[in-house]
């Protein structure tokens, strides 16, 4: 009967010894095994200012946790809409593609004469934007109260043109009023108050 119990005791042992060393093996393993990789986002090496973006305008960065709308890839094309600070991710919010405009408004296109004025203007100013058609006829009214989405840089290549191009957030109703405008007339604008630009 004592042999008995010694030989159960004996298994019991070696029960609880392999479980300590499965214990052991499994501990050491997640002990030294690599962390997961944080994920990569694009990050601007330089300051930034609106305008057509370029691959080089960015580097990738390990961001753990990443923001929210972090652009993991720069698709072909892409407008900056708003400013960036070196070292800032990149953000859905920041292309012109994906501005989040406001409800019934589209993003326009509008080629001003005055360089000098567009320089003045930010991502969030409210302007009106008047057309001439000719020196002796009063300049009209054509979009009041039109908030400034961006003020591109120019293109780093391809033919100049004259002006400053700005990007408006309008009903397109004004959409198709400036579009027309800009055929045949010459566009100026009035400068309004200054409204706050989303952040990410």
């Amino acid at each position: 009967m004592i042999g008995s119990w010694l030989s159960r005791y004996g298994r019991r042992r070696r029960l609880i010894a392999a479980a300590l060393a499965a214990v052991s093996v499994v501990t050491a393993y997640l002990a030294t095994r690599p962390a997961p990789a944080a994920p990569t986002v694009l990050v601007a090496v330089r300051d930034l200012r609106p305008g057509p973006l370029s691959p080089a305008d960015f580097r990738p960065a390990a961001l753990d946790p990443p923001p929210a709308g972090a652009v993991r890839a720069l698709p072909r094309g892409q407008t900056l809409a708003t400013p960036m600070r070196r070292g800032e991710p990149l953000t859905d919010v920041r292309l012109l593609s994906t501005y989040p405009l406001p409800p019934g408004m589209v993003a326009t296109p509008v080629r001003i004469a005055d360089t000098a004025t567009a320089s003045l203007l930010a991502p969030g100013s409210t302007i009106t934007v008047l057309a001439a058609s000719d020196q002796a006829a009063p300049a009209r009214e054509i979009a009041t109260d039109a908030t400034v989405v961006t003020v591109p840089r120019p293109a780093r290549s391809g033919p100049s043109q004259d002006g400053a191009l700005l990007v408006l957030a309008t009903t397109p109703a004004q959409a198709a009023e400036l579009a027309t405008a800009q055929a045949h007339a010459r566009l100026s604008i009035t400068l309004g108050a200054l409204r706050a630009t989303p952040q990410n």
